[in-house]
């Protein structure tokens, strides 16, 4: 029986269901010896949280830096950039060295395929999101030996802009769709109002936040005609400075008023788990954004949506602007609460483009994405291994 690790390494929640269903069906079925390996107590949380009884009996292994000089770069720069997240492969390279394949859903793990030597252990990618951006198709990409991809779409992408060979990928479908979130209570009770969330990314070269984001929750909050949750991509504010490394960019994202906290009609939510488990994307009728995946998640039942750029960006016909052709795109932050009105009046202009969006990104089957997702993981291994 095969040995696979599932490896969740990042400070945040949002990578997990994207991988973690996946691993639960392995372990349910019988199929492979699965250890869960987790670099912090928030994400082993919130793994346990998403799993409930089917993590019964699974083994859950957490790991740290180990060394002193990793300790201290740890706490001279980790409020900067996530030098624990890479600091963790060196200090548990003997840990790795046990499995025929390890399984994530990021690309900072290839580290140990690239500089530390793990040339037996077959590197498997879940990917996480939909989206369209370049980064995600970047030439990183080939080096994993298999690489799991929810639709045509990615799969496209990753055979002409990464360069990977059609061989190593396998379309499974989302599993992320796969969880089933528990029970909460309504986020608005006994409200009649609209559902507005606004979800903007943490890359300053590409979010509507740094330069529209104040303007825009104050017009939610002095107009009160619609209900807003703001529920950004978690590694907004998960720092003091926001580092991008698609293109070099730093800046410190300015943490919205407190007083829309009080406000009936505003849910603020700057990185609880609801902003990675879809309960915002479910809940909401109609999203506002700008380049985050998540859009995919919230079109997976289409609706309206509104999309800001604060960047001037050429974005017809580009391909990592393809979710812009879902719903109208603004330039500015004047008048969003009119330029919401107009996205709920012109949807039907926009039903074809969202279909078909969806239908790319997204192979749906009678089977469950993870159910397909762990079959491709054990029919490679067999193949490649034996």
């Amino acid at each position: 029986m095969q040995k696979i690790c599932f490896l969740f390494n990042h400070d945040q929640t949002h990578q997990i269901a994207h991988s973690l269903p996946i691993a639960l069906q392995m372990a349910k079925s019988g199929t492979a010896d699965v250890t869960l390996a987790v670099t912090n107590t928030l994400v082993e949380a919130e793994i346990r949280r998403l799993s409930g009884a089917a993590l019964e009996g699974m083994k859950i292994v957490p790991l740290q830096t180990k060394s002193t000089v990793s300790q201290i770069l740890v706490r001279a720069l980790d409020s900067l950039v996530p030098a624990r997240k890479l600091l963790v492969y060196r200090d548990n390279l003997d840990f790795f060295r046990q499995f025929d394949a390890l399984v994530v859903s990021e690309k900072s793990s290839l580290i140990l395929k690239t500089r530390y030597g793990l040339k037996d252990v077959k590197f498997i990618h879940t990917r996480h999101g939909a989206g369209d951006r370049a980064i995600g198709f970047n030439a990183e990409s080939a080096q994993f030996d298999l690489i799991l991809v929810s639709g045509e779409k990615i799969r496209d992408r990753l055979i002409c802009d990464a360069g990977v060979p059609p061989e190593k990928i396998r379309i499974t479908g989302y599993a992320k769709f796969d969880i089933v979130v528990p029970e909460q209570k309504p986020l608005f009770p006994a409200s009649d109002r609209r559902t507005i969330l606004y979800n903007p990314h943490p890359s300053p070269h590409l979010s509507s936040w740094f330069k529209f984001g104040a303007e825009v929750l104050e017009q939610f909050y002095q107009s009160g005609r619609y209900n807003l949750i703001f529920a950004p991509h978690v590694m907004l504010f998960a720092r003091p400075w926001t580092v991008t490394i698609d293109r070099l960019s730093i800046a410190s994202a300015n943490k919205p008023d407190p007083r829309y906290n009080d406000a009936p009609h505003m849910l603020m939510d700057l990185g609880s788990p609801a902003c990675t488990d879809m309960t915002y994307t479910n809940a909401a009728d109609l999203y506002l954004g700008d380049v985050s995946s998540q859009v995919y998640e919230f079109l997976h039942r289409p609706r309206p949506c509104l999309f800001l750029d604060a960047h001037d960006t050429q974005w017809q016909g580009n391909p990592n602007y393809r979710h812009w052709t879902t719903g109208p795109v603004k330039t500015d932050a004047k008048d969003i609460i009119g330029a919401v009105d107009a996205a709920f009046a012109t949807q039907a202009s926009y039903n074809d483009a969202q279909r078909t969006a969806l239908a790319d990104s997204f192979s749906v089957t009678d089977t469950a994405a993870s159910v397909r997702a762990a079959a491709a993981i054990i029919d490679y291994l067999d193949q490649a291994i034996g």
